[in-house]
Protein backbone atom coordinates (compact mmCIF):
# COMPACT_ATOMS: atom_id res chain seq x y z
CA UNK A 1 0.00 0.00 0.00
CA UNK A 2 1.07 3.24 -0.98
CA UNK A 3 -1.30 5.51 0.33
CA UNK A 4 -1.81 5.94 4.84
CA UNK A 5 -4.95 8.52 4.03
CA UNK A 6 -5.94 11.59 2.62
CA UNK A 7 -4.37 14.06 4.71
CA UNK A 8 -6.09 17.33 3.45
CA UNK A 9 -7.16 19.58 1.01
CA UNK A 10 -6.03 22.78 -0.42
CA UNK A 11 -7.56 25.89 -1.41
CA UNK A 12 -5.67 28.75 -2.32
CA UNK A 13 -7.79 32.40 -1.68
CA UNK A 14 -7.09 35.77 -1.98
CA UNK A 15 -8.97 36.75 1.53
CA UNK A 16 -8.68 34.73 4.56
CA UNK A 17 -10.98 36.38 6.52
CA UNK A 18 -13.91 35.36 4.73
CA UNK A 19 -12.77 32.34 3.59
CA UNK A 20 -12.47 31.49 7.41
CA UNK A 21 -15.79 32.65 7.96
CA UNK A 22 -17.37 30.74 5.36
CA UNK A 23 -16.10 27.26 6.33
CA UNK A 24 -16.28 27.98 10.22
CA UNK A 25 -20.25 28.28 9.55
CA UNK A 26 -19.87 25.07 7.53
CA UNK A 27 -18.69 23.66 10.96
CA UNK A 28 -15.06 23.97 10.69
CA UNK A 29 -12.67 24.29 13.15
CA UNK A 30 -9.75 26.29 12.91
CA UNK A 31 -6.75 23.72 13.69
CA UNK A 32 -3.33 26.27 13.24
CA UNK A 33 -2.04 29.12 11.64
CA UNK A 34 1.39 29.44 10.35
CA UNK A 35 3.29 31.93 7.46
CA UNK A 36 5.60 30.21 4.90
CA UNK A 37 8.37 31.16 3.30
CA UNK A 38 12.34 30.01 2.52
CA UNK A 39 14.02 28.18 0.18
CA UNK A 40 12.15 24.44 1.15
CA UNK A 41 8.75 26.71 0.48
CA UNK A 42 10.64 28.19 -2.74
CA UNK A 43 11.34 24.44 -3.64
CA UNK A 44 8.17 22.83 -2.44
CA UNK A 45 5.78 25.54 -5.22
CA UNK A 46 8.81 25.43 -7.93
CA UNK A 47 8.15 29.16 -7.10
CA UNK A 48 11.04 31.94 -6.38
CA UNK A 49 10.16 34.03 -3.46
CA UNK A 50 7.05 32.38 -1.57
CA UNK A 51 5.29 34.12 1.33
CA UNK A 52 2.10 32.37 1.90
CA UNK A 53 -0.10 32.67 5.12
CA UNK A 54 -2.00 29.33 5.94
CA UNK A 55 -5.02 28.44 7.94
CA UNK A 56 -5.69 24.65 8.43
CA UNK A 57 -9.18 24.24 9.38
CA UNK A 58 -10.62 20.68 10.62
CA UNK A 59 -13.76 19.06 10.77
CA UNK A 60 -15.94 18.42 13.21
CA UNK A 61 -15.09 14.66 13.70
CA UNK A 62 -11.10 15.33 13.56
CA UNK A 63 -10.82 13.41 10.42
CA UNK A 64 -10.87 16.26 7.77
CA UNK A 65 -8.90 18.90 7.14
CA UNK A 66 -8.93 21.74 4.89
CA UNK A 67 -6.05 23.98 3.85
CA UNK A 68 -6.41 27.44 3.45
CA UNK A 69 -3.57 29.46 1.66
CA UNK A 70 -3.17 32.66 0.81
CA UNK A 71 0.23 33.80 -1.25
CA UNK A 72 1.69 37.30 -0.31
CA UNK A 73 4.17 36.71 -2.51
CA UNK A 74 3.92 35.94 -5.70
CA UNK A 75 0.76 37.63 -6.42
CA UNK A 76 -2.53 35.43 -7.40
CA UNK A 77 -2.40 34.01 -10.74
CA UNK A 78 -6.27 34.10 -11.93
CA UNK A 79 -7.99 31.38 -13.86
CA UNK A 80 -10.43 32.23 -17.01
CA UNK A 81 -13.16 32.20 -16.29
CA UNK A 82 -13.01 33.02 -13.06
CA UNK A 83 -15.79 31.39 -11.52
CA UNK A 84 -15.37 27.84 -13.48
CA UNK A 85 -18.41 26.02 -14.21
CA UNK A 86 -18.91 22.73 -12.69
CA UNK A 87 -17.87 20.78 -15.83
CA UNK A 88 -14.14 22.43 -16.02
CA UNK A 89 -11.05 20.26 -15.54
CA UNK A 90 -9.32 19.68 -12.27
CA UNK A 91 -10.28 20.16 -9.13
CA UNK A 92 -14.19 20.01 -9.22
CA UNK A 93 -15.41 20.31 -5.77
CA UNK A 94 -14.84 19.30 -1.52
CA UNK A 95 -18.12 17.55 -0.56
CA UNK A 96 -19.31 17.68 3.56
CA UNK A 97 -21.48 15.33 4.95
CA UNK A 98 -24.14 17.59 6.77
CA UNK A 99 -26.81 17.15 9.54
CA UNK A 100 -29.52 19.20 7.08
CA UNK A 101 -28.94 20.53 3.75
CA UNK A 102 -31.97 22.93 3.78
CA UNK A 103 -30.37 24.30 7.22
CA UNK A 104 -26.74 24.47 5.89
CA UNK A 105 -27.34 26.24 2.56
CA UNK A 106 -29.16 28.87 4.57
CA UNK A 107 -26.14 29.28 6.86
CA UNK A 108 -23.75 29.42 3.95
CA UNK A 109 -26.19 32.20 1.85
CA UNK A 110 -25.98 34.56 4.65
CA UNK A 111 -22.35 34.49 4.23
CA UNK A 112 -22.17 35.06 0.69
CA UNK A 113 -21.98 31.79 -0.66
CA UNK A 114 -24.33 30.83 -3.92
CA UNK A 115 -26.25 27.91 -4.74
CA UNK A 116 -25.37 26.44 -8.37
CA UNK A 117 -28.35 24.71 -9.29
CA UNK A 118 -30.70 23.20 -6.92
CA UNK A 119 -31.01 20.88 -3.85
CA UNK A 120 -31.73 17.62 -5.59
CA UNK A 121 -32.60 14.01 -4.02
CA UNK A 122 -30.68 10.63 -5.24
CA UNK A 123 -32.90 8.14 -4.64
CA UNK A 124 -33.31 7.42 -1.12
CA UNK A 125 -30.07 8.14 -0.01
CA UNK A 126 -29.30 11.89 -0.05
CA UNK A 127 -30.27 15.37 -0.71
CA UNK A 128 -27.37 16.90 -2.91
CA UNK A 129 -26.18 20.40 -3.77
CA UNK A 130 -23.13 22.50 -4.85
CA UNK A 131 -22.48 26.06 -3.40
CA UNK A 132 -20.03 28.68 -4.76
CA UNK A 133 -17.81 29.12 -1.63
CA UNK A 134 -14.09 31.69 -1.39
CA UNK A 135 -12.14 31.54 -4.21
CA UNK A 136 -15.05 30.26 -6.57
CA UNK A 137 -14.48 26.85 -4.99
CA UNK A 138 -17.31 24.39 -5.37
CA UNK A 139 -18.85 22.45 -2.08
CA UNK A 140 -20.31 20.04 -2.46
CA UNK A 141 -23.30 18.92 0.69
CA UNK A 142 -24.60 15.70 1.21
CA UNK A 143 -27.50 14.88 3.86
CA UNK A 144 -27.37 11.42 3.89
CA UNK A 145 -31.25 10.06 3.97
CA UNK A 146 -30.86 6.79 5.92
Amino acid sequence: MTIKRLDHVSVVVDDLTPAIAFFTVLGMTIEGKASVDGSWADQVNGLKGVQADIVMMRTPDGHGRLELTKFRNPKLIEIEPAIAPPNTMGLRSVMFTVESVDDTVARLRESGAELIGEVVQYEDTYRLCYMRGPAGIIVALAEELT
